[in-house]
């Protein structure tokens, strides 16, 4: 079937880049698999209006108001196969079904890596945490562990007192220098060495298990996983940008790829990943796209 713009993700980007172009009265055809990258939260913060409210909600009623334009068309599953060029994109959906369209804008969002800690997966989004813009105004000001994954761990760590006293896991990970030392002691944040073998605890309790035995009691665990972009669409040929957390698609200010034709917005377009900052930069890959429509690629 043919369409002016297909749009892979259903999400909270893609639906706002959806609702532009159907405003444009253009043709969209939004893919979605289902996997909202925030689906393991029970609510989303930090989004002007919507503070609170269970992210399946947000992206229900979006959808609902999205398909309401004539012009939108939905189909539930996974991208397959994808091929071509500008103004003639093919998309090849699992079930067989295959889509053309003029221009492709990619909104699926990333994988989530998690470390290989006991516990931490059945926990996520729930005591275990990302974004303390998100979740960590929650935690009321109680006790809050970061386990090192990556480097930008003491960084974070150095953040988080303002929403609680905070320790430092180094988990055999991290080694810190001289002026790391000194800013987290400056913010009163205690170091503890030590493997992290295990998150446990039943209901609202949380504990940090280490290797040695010792055990931490927290409220909420803070823990930055590597992030993967879907083999799909780096065989696809777009740029990307490396940063300590993975790869995400590296797009100029009107949300474009190295690939013309194609936009990219949300977490996959993005190194700083919220549902505010998602539709802020769907919004604009939508608009970008349908100047295109309008004017030619390049304008």
């Amino acid at each position: 079937m043919q369409h002016e713009v297909i749009i892979i993700g259903g999400s909270y980007a893609g639906l706002s880049a959806a609702l532009q172009l159907a405003r444009a009265r253009r043709t969209v055809l939004l893919v979605d698999s289902g996997q909202r990258r925030n689906r393991f939260a029970a609510t989303s913060h930090g989004f002007l209006g919507r503070d609170g409210t269970s992210p399946a909600q947000i992206a229900d009623e979006a959808r609902a108001q999205v398909l309401a334009y004539p012009g939108v068309r939905w189909a539930d599953g996974t991208v397959a196969q994808l091929h071509g060029q500008a103004d003639a994109f093919e998309v090849t959906l699992a079930d067989g079904s295959v889509h053309t369209g003029r221009r492709l804008i990619l909104a699926m969002g990333l994988v989530d890596r998690l470390p290989a800690i006991a516990g931490l997966a059945e926990r996520w989004g729930r005591q275990a945490f990302v974004c303390p813009y998100c979740h960590g105004y929650e935690l009321h000001q109680g006790r809050i562990g970061v386990v090192a994954t990556t480097a930008l761990a003491a960084h974070q760590a150095s953040m988080l007192p303002d929403w609680g006293a905070t320790q430092l896991f180094l988990n055999d990970t991290l080694v810190l220098d001289r002026a790391q030392h000194a800013q987290l002691q400056a913010r009163g944040v205690q170091v503890v060495p030590g493997a992290v073998t295990a998150l446990q605890g039943e209901g609202d309790l949380l504990q940090v298990l280490l290797r040695d035995g010792r055990t931490f009691a927290l409220d909420g665990v803070f823990i930055t996983p590597q992030t993967e972009i879907s083999p799909l669409v780096a065989q696809f040929g777009c740029g990307t940008s490396d940063g300590p957390l993975g790869s995400h698609l590296a797009v100029d200010a009107m949300q474009a790829t190295t690939v013309p034709g194609v936009f990219a917005c949300g977490d996959i377009a993005s190194p700083a990943a919220s549902v505010a900052f998602a539709v802020a930069s769907g919004a604009m890959a939508g608009v970008a796209t349908h100047r295109t429509l309008m004017f030619g690629l390049g304008h």
